[in-house]
């Protein structure tokens, strides 16, 4: 086993309400439930079957992962800590939903040594997230942010959804603003994309089309440099040193382990995933329910990956691996020639506008390698 620091991802798959446009696994949240759940995951963190491993990054994601309330947090990280090794320099993210958290449980948090936190906020615009069946108010997201300020938080971040039904340029410069006049160091900001069996895919919601949404993604881009949020991935933007580790692990093809239902790995060059159901993860043979993927060309997982990052994919790579990269250079010429992409010495980076359009991208760029 490599002795590179992992990240740990660990799913949390309850929520209050589903979303209507959410496709991720959850469940409705039930104590007993939630109890149960947390018993596996700690054994899981104590047993598993992986040999020595450490991490310097811990994710619980969701779901709503601050419906579990500071008890079952504090034994999550505890059991982590101690059997992955996590350190006072570790970061440790917690996803929440603004409504799901009182000042009292991120004090308590806090002192526990969650030390990030990343709120599902959407939107600053009442009618946006009405639109997007949210439970919050803008009040309770912006008050939210402003709790876990006061409880020692230094490290917050805050979803922005693009694309929202009926969502215009000056919605989003309002929500943008707003969010800019918090004390956040971190933005993740997605285009809505519905995929056809949720709720608001059925109901033929009216998103923007094509070309609107790639206006209000560019727009994104621009007023949250002007804000002081660089991007550096697709869809994520921080303020200077707050970039997120363990995420950036994923981008750069570091090792990952991920436990609960749906949960993904990256372990030894093997790819592998807990099926997305909880009666698989609970079962006392719960590593036995893991599922492989099959294997991809180092190349391709590089290129596809590194290219979300704005630093790039660097084609000495290709090199190293016995390939030939003046093929991949040349096309990355050309279709700077257009815009998007910037090709630094041997680097290769995507603009904004070629992160509309990452996967032709990318596909153009293998060919040219093959």
């Amino acid at each position: 086993m490599s002795t590179q620091a992992i990240g740990l991802y660990i799913h949390i798959p309850f929520c209050r309400d589903k979303c209507p446009y959410c496709d991720f696994y959850s469940l409705p949240y039930d104590e007993e439930l939630a109890d149960a759940y947390v018993a596996k995951l700690v054994h899981a963190i104590k047993r598993h079957p992986f040999g020595k491993l450490w991490a310097n990054t811990l994710y619980l994601g969701g779901g709503t992962p601050s419906l579990l309330g500071a008890r079952r947090l504090c034994d999550i990280l505890q059991a982590a800590a101690r059997f992955f090794g996590l350190g006072s320099d570790s970061e440790i993210t917690l996803e929440a939903n603004p409504e799901a958290v009182s000042p009292t449980l991120l004090v308590q948090l806090r002192q526990e040594g969650y030390n990030r936190i990343s709120f599902g906020v959407q939107s600053l615009d009442a009618g946006e997230l009405a639109d997007l069946g949210r439970s919050h108010s803008p009040n309770k997201a912006q008050n939210a942010i402003l709790a876990a300020q006061a409880a020692g938080f230094s490290n917050i971040s805050a979803d922005l959804m693009l694309a929202i039904p009926e969502q215009g340029s000056n919605n989003l410069s309002r929500s943008i603003r707003l969010l800019s006049e918090l004390p956040l160091t971190h933005i993740s900001s997605y285009l809505l994309k519905l995929e056809p069996h949720v709720p608001m895919a059925q109901k033929k919601a009216a998103l923007p089309n094509e070309d609107a949404a790639a206006d209000l993604y560019l727009q994104c881009v621009d007023e949250l440099a002007i804000a002081g949020f660089a991007q550096y991935e697709v869809s994520n933007f921080a303020r200077p040193g707050y970039q997120s580790r363990h995420n950036l692990k994923y981008w750069r093809r570091e090792p990952y382990l991920g436990l609960g239902p749906a949960a993904h790995s990256f372990l030894d060059g093997r790819r592998f995933f807990f099926p997305p159901q909880l009666e698989c993860f609970t079962k006392d043979s719960q590593f036995d329910q893991i599922q492989h993927e099959p294997p991809n060309p180092v190349i391709e997982e590089e290129l596809m990956l590194r290219l979300r990052l704005t630093e790039g994919f660097d084609t000495a790579l290709v090199a190293e691996l016995g390939g030939n990269y003046l093929p991949l250079l040349k096309e990355a010429e050309r279709l700077a020639t257009h815009g998007l992409c910037r090709v630094e010495g041997r680097r290769i980076c995507l603009t904004p506008k070629g992160f509309l359009l990452s996967n032709s991208i990318t596909a153009q760029l293998l060919e040219a390698i093959c």
